[in-house]
């Protein structure tokens, strides 16, 4: 008996030790976040208790309303830009609580096969395409259009950008395409209509057409978009591919 006990003991003294770890550990990630002068839950770090002891790591947080308006407005991140959300008759766009709802500018690239070109990544044909400068663009069904942003983005060194389709273009069967806007990226932003359905489908110029998110990294990256002269830098109007 008197064994049994001691041996509860010494299990509940290593549980008390290995719950006192993990409280100086979440303590010492407050304190550095705090240091750093992150937004509140801009920056967390996850600690797992486990039986050897505690695991602990950086987790890239999502940037909040605050952070991307002070950006904006300090240091011209993005360009225009609306400090609140506008929806009254449009698809909303603007400064949303974790993001910015930008908008879709005037001119458009059609997909056509009239001249039966052939889609060519590392030899992109203008035969390919119609250009368009209209308030409103008509995707044929079951095709594709290029556009670009009203916005101009200037990317930070230690935030990674990704964008996600509005879903009131998605309810309609129009998925929105963008690949990541990478550290020290600038530009207009390119834009992929898919028009997945048999109907012909309608997008609005200077009216919402996707969030961006903005996620900050726990320090800048070695090599940035800008220092490895990515070939999208700086690009204006639709970008067509480069190879």
């Amino acid at each position: 008996m008197a064994r049994d006990i001691g041996d509860r003991e010494r299990i509940e003294a290593e549980a008390l030790r290995r719950n006192l770890r993990l409280r100086r550990t979440q303590a010492s990630a407050r304190k550095a976040a705090g240091d750093l002068g992150l937004p509140s839950g801009a920056q967390a770090v996850k600690t797992v208790g486990t039986a050897e002891g505690t695991m602990e790591g950086a987790i890239m947080g999502v940037l909040p309303d605050h952070w991307i308006r002070k950006m904006a407005l300090e240091h011209e991140m993005i360009s225009p830009f609306e400090d609140r959300l506008h929806r009254e008759g449009v698809v909303s766009y603007g400064l949303s609580s974790y993001g910015y709802d930008a908008r879709c500018s005037t001119e458009f690239k059609i997909f056509t096969n009239v001249d039966s070109a052939v889609v060519d990544p590392k030899a992109f044909s203008e035969k390919s395409f119609v250009d368009r400068s209209t308030d409103i663009c008509v995707i044929p069904p079951n095709s594709f259009a290029l556009a670009r942003t009203v916005e101009y983005f200037k990317i930070p060194d230690d935030v990674l950008v990704i964008c996600l389709g509005k879903s009131t273009y998605a309810r309609c069967g129009i998925i929105v395409n963008v690949t990541p806007l990478e550290p020290g990226w600038e530009g207009h932003v390119t834009l992929e209509f898919s028009n997945t359905t048999p109907l012909p489908a309608k997008i609005y110029a200077n009216e919402g057409v996707a969030q961006f998110i903005f996620l900050k990294g726990d320090s800048p990256c070695e090599v940035t978009y800008r220092s490895r002269s990515g070939k999208y830098m700086s690009q204006t109007g639709v970008t067509l591919p480069r190879l």
